[in-house]
């Protein structure tokens, strides 16, 4: 996207800006994710598996979710589901469904 001054008029498309906010989010993830948050481990599995904010790669999410679950193996039951649904250790598969 590019920079603006101030008192410049042009209206960026909503798409755009959504585009960019969800790319941003994606490398704001990935940098908590490399320090070792879980939660974010997940988050970035679940990015790469449905191409949110980065272009999808269902090896680099199998990765992360991988690697997240060697402290929680719960989070195998979330790697296909939308980004930022999260896995508890009392998550069952009954109550997962197939959303």
């Amino acid at each position: 996207m590019e920079s603006r001054q101030p008192g410049d008029q042009r209206r960026l498309p909503l798409s755009e800006v959504v585009d960019d906010c969800i790319r941003r989010w994606f490398q704001d993830t990935l940098k908590e994710a490399k320090t070792g948050d879980i939660n974010m481990q997940v988050l970035v599995g679940q990015m790469y598996s449905c191409g949110y904010g980065i272009a999808k790669d269902a090896n680099k999410g199998r990765i992360w979710i991988s690697r997240a679950s060697r402290v929680r193996s719960s989070v195998w039951k979330v790697s296909n589901k939308r980004p930022g649904y999260n896995a508890s250790d009392s998550d069952s598969d009954e109550f997962l469904g197939d959303s």
